[in-house]
């Protein structure tokens, strides 16, 4: 068995090592989401936690880790008797981003069920993590389906499986803790309101720290089993304090001026609805008992804040998380009262000992700036060149926008825009089982199998139910697609300053985007050339920051923008070639430079049409005189036009209804 980094050896991270404690001390605070780039010890902290966490003791052969002072009286291995057991680690179970629904909550063998009447189970993950951690990396990648499972089984500290009327529950409670880089994709906002806390984890910018993390993990990769004992003081510590703080936990008292001070916090941040104030509350308890005290102060109150609500304040799902701290202090300052300061003992970190870092010795994590994103635009890819370059205008207020899908039925990834086959949604079928059975259609697996119960010898009331007769259940529901935007930044564009409203619409249509779980991409051309300005990518807000950034001026290369969306789009299908694309082109139709350059761009658009690509034109044509250019492109792409006003109109919904047409 390898030998975990030791988690007193992470260096810095204070925020994440006192989130995960806290966790440890109280599973009801509700989980810790991680999110921050690449190589910031995320997933090596998470790893490490495990091996703090106290021994649990365990009925002898249950699969399902019953406590034997208090047995599940539902277990499917039971009833089991009180009384003792045995001992072992708590367990830190992976979910991996591709598993399946019955790898997540188990499966049944439909088979035995049917002929037998046996309920023959096989646990899951969920299983497995019962009084443990479940640990998922990338979880902003996991699917919709899995996370509502996960999240639901948390919530309810039992998982339930259900085949056609056979069902099994049994307990499963965990400490839930998902790690993720925000440059892939973010979570929705109801599940980020799921996990109770939430961290923001950047590389640390002082050189000194950066070469004690170097120094670190060359002597753990040199000598694991070395560089552990070197800290194993340091890790019975910490171990040694999580079962005292677990023991303080039920003697530690919430004041009723504390209780103020955080009802007003959230009311001050307008978050939705009270479950922050319940994580508040169960977080600044933890963190007193953390620091071995019975009164929660202050200053327990303000640290719950910074951990249990930057995630659930954004308004928006391209405003970064985070809390004005001037904010914080002012409000906690007003509805403060004269039981929140007590003088108890101060814990074993002295006065303040809320903070409760097991390391105090490491240096701070760095400036706060440096967990934010870079500039958008500076990725290294040239402009394009042009006369008359102007500087980049702020999008106009976003609005809500309708959808716009693509015709026919998908089979890609699960989202919410466009029609496809699914292992989730309504049943409209049945087929062979392709591998294994999943979904029951038990109609049909009765059709097959009722014409052959006289040749098997059937005798009594039950059915004799092959495996050959078992039918799959075919279900459609809703796939994410490739909106691929394509937009003309060219000097005709910035004219009577349309282009503000211009990135409004997109950014629109980037917010539906990220609604319904779609990749996007975006095209600009201006001047000369076209470039890739964001390959396709699940980070709707990366997106988001290019077009916010996007300058204008120069000629307009309308068919070299088309090209590079067509290869764009040529290897994506590659890489993914279950998601269909839709493209948004966002232009007024005018072609210059070069030979012919409206006839080019017409035998671009072509190209489109005889893939069978998906495609919108946004016409930004204004004034008296309309060349109807877009229209003329729609055309050739094989799509539809829609101007920039009808955009924002109700007029979309026909939209849809002319692309449908059109490729009927």
């Amino acid at each position: 068995m390898t030998t975990p980094f030791p988690f007193t050896a992470v260096v810095g991270q204070d925020d994440l090592r006192l989130a995960l404690l806290l966790n440890a001390v109280s599973p009801a605070v509700g989980g810790v989401l991680v999110r921050g780039e690449k190589g910031t010890a995320k997933s090596t902290a998470v790893r490490a936690l495990s091996a703090l966490l106290p021994e649990v003791s365990v009925v002898a052969g249950c699969r399902f880790s019953c406590d034997p002072a208090a047995p599940d009286p539902g277990c499917p291995d039971g009833p089991h008797e009180a009384g003792t057991g045995a001992s072992r680690p708590s367990r830190m179970v992976e979910l991996p981003v591709g598993a399946s629904e019955d790898r997540l909550v188990g499966a049944l063998d439909i088979e035995r069920a049917l002929a037998e009447g046996v309920k023959a189970f096989e646990p899951g993950l969920l299983a497995d993590a019962h009084r443990g951690i479940l640990y998922v990396d990338e979880v902003n990648l996991l699917h919709d389906h899995l996370v509502d499972l996960l999240l639901d089984a948390a919530a309810m500290g039992a998982s339930y499986v259900e085949r056609e009327g056979v069902s099994v529950r049994h307990a499963s409670k965990f400490l839930l803790v998902g790690t993720m880089n925000p440059e892939e994709g973010e979570l929705r906002p109801q599940l980020l309101d799921r996990f109770g806390l939430t961290v923001e984890v950047a590389a640390s910018r002082e050189p000194d720290q950066r070469v004690e993390v170097v120094r670190r993990r060359l002597a753990y990769d040199d000598d694991p089993a070395g560089f552990a004992a070197r800290w194993a003081d340091e890790e019975a510590a910490v171990r040694q304090r999580i079962v005292a703080a677990r023991e303080l936990l039920p003697s530690v008292r919430l004041g009723d001026g504390a209780l103020r001070q955080i009802a007003a916090t959230c009311a001050a941040f307008e978050v939705d609805g009270m479950r922050a104030d319940i994580v508040m509350a169960r977080t600044a308890v933890a963190l007193a008992a953390w620091a071995g005290r019975t009164d929660v102060l202050a200053e327990d109150v303000r640290q719950a804040a910074l951990l249990a609500l930057p995630h659930r304040r954004r308004r928006n799902p391209f405003d970064a998380p985070g809390l004005d701290e001037d904010k914080l202090d002012e409000t906690l300052e007003e509805f403060g009262g004269p039981d929140d300061d007590p003088d108890p003992d101060p814990g074993p970190d002295g006065p303040g000992g809320g903070g409760g870092q097991p390391d105090p010795d490491d240096a701070p994590q760095g400036d706060g700036d440096t967990a934010a994103r870079p500039e958008a635009g500076e990725n290294g890819q040239p402009r394009p060149s042009g006369a008359g370059e102007q500087s980049p205008v702020r999008a106009s207020e976003p609005f809500r926008a309708k959808v716009l899908s693509v015709p026919g039925i998908g089979e890609g990834a699960a989202g919410r825009r466009s029609r496809a086959r699914t292992e989730h949604g309504r049943t409209t079928g049945a087929r062979r089982p392709k591998g294994a059975l999943t979904k029951l259609h038990l109609a049909a697996t009765v059709q097959a199998a009722a014409p052959h119960q006289r040749a098997r010898g059937r005798s009594g009331p039950g059915l004799v139910v092959r495996r050959d007769d078992l039918r799959q259940a075919t279900r459609e529901g809703r796939e994410g697609n490739l909106v691929l935007f394509v937009v003309d930044a060219s000097g005709s564009m910035a004219a009577r300053q349309r282009m503000s409203a211009v990135k409004g619409a997109v950014l629109s249509l980037l917010l539906d985007a990220y609604q319904r779980r779609d990749k996007v991409g975006l095209v600009t051309f201006r001047g000369s050339a076209a470039e890739v300005a964001l390959p396709p990518t699940s980070s709707v807000d990366a997106a988001a920051a290019r077009l916010e950034t996007l300058p204008t001026g120069g000629r307009t290369p309308l068919a070299a923008g088309l090209l590079r969306a067509h290869e764009v789009l040529r290897v994506e299908r590659l890489r993914d070639p279950a998601r269909r694309a839709l493209v948004v082109l966002v232009t007024d139709g005018r072609a210059t430079g070069g030979p012919e350059p409206v006839a080019l761009a017409g035998r671009a658009a072509r190209l489109f049409a005889a893939d069978g690509v998906a495609s919108v034109v946004v016409d930004c044509e204004s004034g008296p005189v309309r060349l109807g250019l877009a229209g003329q492109l729609a055309g050739e792409l094989g799509g539809t036009a829609v101007t920039l006003d009808e955009l924002r109109a109700d007029s979309i919904a026909g939209l849809v209804k002319d692309v449908q047409r059109r490729a009927a």
